[in-house]
């Protein structure tokens, strides 16, 4: 058995409470390294030159693109990366192990932020969804908003809790109890406590902080649960939606996983997709619309839904597919009839990817019931009635019934 070097790269983890908190081995890194890359703020808690000598440098803006390139300029030396809290949560340990590869790197965390704000409230670390607005946009949060939850929210500067109040009283949640924890860990912690009602902008805090939410919402405000089948009156529509009861269906035959990337074709009011997304938050989707009064309707569903991060590709199909990234599922729900539409989607499709395709249409119909014949699969007939007044009695409405092609493309026709 040989003994493996440890990789040149050093990841270590800095909390407010700065050198006085690492511990030895974090110390004993950081002393003899020869360059220390980070932030302004992490490297400002480094002890003088004296102590740790190495070079200092800051990050580049933008940051990614010019990871590969800076560690190039260092090879050979000594380098330790200086990070907030936990590298790998949420942080720079990432970033370096998708560019550089996760087996250069020597990662020593330190307590997280939402290791430190559980331990604060009395939360289980395992019970808390955190969702992260540093980068990203205010209503990736609107997805995680249900009664009940317990919340925490790593904030993008001091402005982020008044935005995230403003968001919870749009969104009905106003009585939802916030506190902001700052500087966790460190000699300046604090914690503001009040409610997403009362809270404004005015009290200064620091940059450096998390956001604890008590989820309530208030008994008026419609409830947007996390399954598939949001009412049809959470979307803004001009008729072209895949009806509640039909999408509900629809997301169940595409399955969707952890981690999967959908292309929802003929997107409409963009309701699979989005739905697609919100069954989990590594889900992606892709919503192609030729219209681009419905392509923008689709992203400002998507934002309002909680799921802004839904790419949206405005063009007809099937010239407006090249270049996407390969799907693990394709929805057809328009244009079906369109020349080479189906052979580009199952060419598309990897061995074991998803295909469902819906149509009201005698035209299309026949189309799907081909493709059953060629490459098998479930066709169903999706017929769904519903009570209305008749007079003074009550009757059922049917509504157009939708004709269903799913399969999954076998390795025998990969």
């Amino acid at each position: 058995m040989s003994t493996v070097p440890l990789p040149a790269i050093s990841v270590v983890g800095i909390g407010a409470d700065g050198w006085d908190g690492l511990p030895e081995n974090s110390r004993r890194t950081l002393r003899t390294a020869d360059v220390l890359i980070g932030g302004p703020r992490q490297l400002h808690l480094l002890p003088a030159p004296d102590v740790c000598p190495g070079e200092r440098v800051t990050w580049p803006s933008p940051l990614r693109p010019a990871v590969p390139g800076l560690f190039a300029a260092y090879e050979g030396r000594r380098i330790a990366v200086l990070a907030s809290g936990d590298p790998m949560f949420y942080g720079i340990g990432r970033t370096l192990a998708e560019t550089i590869g996760a087996d250069r790197l020597h990662v020593l965390p330190h307590p997280s932020s939402v290791s430190y704000a559980c331990a604060r409230l009395g939360w289980a670390l395992e019970a808390v969804e955190t969702v992260t607005l540093v980068g990203r946009p205010l209503a990736s949060l609107t997805a995680a908003l249900h009664h009940g939850r317990r919340l925490l929210v790593l904030s993008a500067n001091r402005h982020t809790p008044a935005q995230v109040a403003a968001l919870l009283r749009e969104k009905g949640y106003g009585g939802s109890r916030m506190r902001v924890l700052e500087q966790l860990g460190g000699p300046y912690e604090r914690l503001v406590d009040g409610t997403a009602a009362t809270w404004s902008d005015a009290e200064r805090l620091d940059a450096l902080n998390v956001i604890a939410l008590d989820c309530v919402r208030a008994p008026d405000t419609p409830r947007l649960g996390a399954v598939p089948g949001l009412p049809d009156e959470a979307y803004e529509h001009d008729g072209q939606l895949t009806k509640r009861y039909v999408r509900a269906a629809t997301l169940a035959a595409l399955a969707p996983a952890p981690g999967e990337l959908l292309w929802d074709i003929g997107g409409g009011s963009g309701s699979i997709g989005i739905e697609w997304m919100r069954t989990h938050r590594t889900c992606q989707a892709v919503a192609v619309e030729k219209d681009p009064e419905r392509a923008a309707r689709i992203g400002r569903n998507a934002a309002a839904l909680g799921v802004p991060a839904l790419r949206i590709v405005t063009g007809p199909a099937p010239g407006a597919l090249a270049g996407l990234p390969a799907p693990d599922a394709i929805f057809v729900g328009g244009g079906l009839t369109a020349p080479g539409l189906l052979d580009a989607c199952w060419a598309a499709l990897p061995v074991g990817g998803r295909l469902v395709a819906n149509t009201v249409t005698l035209e299309s119909e026949a189309l799907l019931a081909d493709r059953y014949r060629r490459h098998g699969g479930e066709l169903v007939r999706l017929a769904v009635a519903a009570a209305v007044p008749v007079g003074g009695f009550t009757g059922w409405r049917q509504a157009m019934p939708v004709t269903q092609w799913s399969v999954t493309k076998g390795s025998e026709e990969g």
